[in-house]
């Protein structure tokens, strides 16, 4: 038995789970001190969707925010989220430009940086995590966590196992959809600790209402560290609140050290941020609910926002319940991909235009195509010969690494966008998010000379607080 360690998320996966990844730096400045002085773990304060929210909805630059935050946390570790080589965008990358993210990420502040694929495949997180290493960051390489008849204690214990010998400092287990029950949670955890040598931290989502449990039993079992939210952003599709984990676990073997008087303190500081964007619809109650329909169709909170959404863009939205049914079906005839980022989406969108249409794979999204086709990497079960020939047409999928097909990209990437650059890291938000940081590059230019900023394009200049 020994302390247990916290991660705080506030400032990333917290807002990000609740308030659509909107919270401004501006609005995180101010505290970062005082979370700082709390004797966290580390604070998760960049990657996952905030790399694309600073630059489309707040008109902020990432990576200013990040060197910010690190000015002000000086004692305690940042911790980013990374989607292996789809890095913080929806395709894969180039390996010269996987290796300047990372690069420029530690050179900028990020301490620990937690590494995933959608698939589990291993082969997407190999350029993510040697480029971690060579520049002396601690790699926590997770997977993401998932129930089917191919996933197992042993299948999870296994690939750790793997991310153990691949140079992982650390492994997380990625509850994104809030599906790993506490009795379950105990079990992979002392699986886990028997099959690694190395620190276990546990991420999970209360949008089943199990987190707090299932955080306790992990506990027991021997975990780590684990991740939760200071309660003005936590529970809904967020995580466990801080404080109660703290509470919970005071006075007991584990005790975490913190102090819920600093914690008060840190949540007086949230509370009117989270009322003002309750008030302005950034905050939907819907986020706030337990929602079942996670543990029955494995269906996360934000992917079960979109659904709602393309249904009601299709004036179809009392077609839910059979869309809903549809996914794990379509999540099957793919293999059993977990449903994440960008796999989530990708599963969902193809379910309900099964639905819309009346017959399964009438039409076929472009991106679905590609999880067949091996764009994606290699699906955790394989796919089945003839299901495969009916999607692709009687193309062959592909079996090597889906990046060892491209081109080196960073020397075309500066080319294209010399005129905008104004520090190095610009050809990367280029590289992830051409036309977004475009429009963002010519706001700051803009800015620069004196233009009224009202002649430039009202859509990405929107600032929602």
């Amino acid at each position: 038995m020994s302390t247990v360690k916290i991660c705080e998320t506030v400032l990333r996966d917290a807002h990000q789970s609740l308030a659509a990844t909107r919270m401004t730096t501006e609005e995180m400045l101010p505290i970062v001190e005082k979370l700082d002085a709390v004797g966290y773990h580390s604070l998760e304060a960049w990657g996952g969707a905030t790399f694309d929210s600073c630059l489309r909805f707040l008109n902020e630059d990432p990576w200013d925010r990040l060197r910010k935050i690190r000015e002000k946390a000086k004692n305690t570790k940042l911790q980013m989220l990374f989607r292996g080589q789809n890095i913080l965008g929806y395709r894969h990358y180039s390996d010269d430009v996987v290796e300047y993210f990372v690069q420029k990420s530690i050179a900028n502040g990020i301490d620990i940086i937690r590494i995933f694929d959608a698939l589990n495949d291993p082969r997407n997180l190999k350029t993510s995590i040697d480029a971690t290493k060579k520049e002396g960051g601690h790699v926590q390489a997770a997977f993401s966590y998932t129930t089917s008849p191919v996933h197992s204690n042993e299948y999870f214990a296994a690939f750790a196992k793997q991310l153990e010998e691949m140079g992982a400092d650390s492994i997380c287990i990625k509850d994104m959809s809030g599906l790993l029950t506490p009795y379950a949670a105990y079990d992979l955890v002392k699986a886990l600790k028997e099959t690694v040598k190395l620190p276990v931290e546990l991420h999970t989502h209360y949008t089943s209402g199990l987190a707090s449990m299932t955080i306790l039993k992990a506990v027991e079992a021997g975990v780590d560290i684990v991740d939760t939210a200071i309660s003005p952003f936590a529970m809904g599709t967020s995580q466990a609140p801080t404080e109660a984990i703290v509470a919970t676990l005071a006075g007991t073997p584990y005790d975490t050290g913190l102090d819920l008087n600093k914690l008060d303190e840190i949540s007086r500081y949230f509370t009117p941020i989270r009322e003002s964007y309750l008030k302005s619809g950034l905050i939907d109650p819907k986020v706030l609910k337990v929602d079942v329909n996670a543990l029955l169709y494995q269906v996360p909170g934000g992917m079960l926002s979109n659904l709602v959404s393309q249904l009601k863009a299709a004036g179809k939205s009392e077609l839910l319940q059979q869309v809903l049914e549809e996914v794990p079906r379509v999540r099957a005839d793919a293999g059993y991909v977990p449903l994440v980022t960008p796999t989530s989406q990708i599963v969902g969108t193809q379910a309900v235009f099964n639905v819309l249409t009346g017959e399964r794979y009438k039409q076929v999204t472009k991106e679905f195509r590609g999880i067949i086709h091996g764009d994606y990497g290699k699906t955790p079960a394989p796919i089945d010969p003839e299901f495969s020939k009916k999607i692709l047409k009687g193309e062959e999928p592909i079996t090597c690494r889906p990046a060892d097909l491209l081109p080196p990209e960073l020397d075309t990437l500066r080319e294209k966008m010399k005129l905008y650059e104004t520090q190095e890291e610009d050809v990367l938000s280029y590289a992830l998010f051409e036309q977004v940081a475009t429009k963002f590059f010519e706001k700051r230019r803009a800015k620069q000379y004196g233009i009224d900023a009202a002649n430039c394009d009202a859509e990405t200049k929107t600032h929602i607080v």
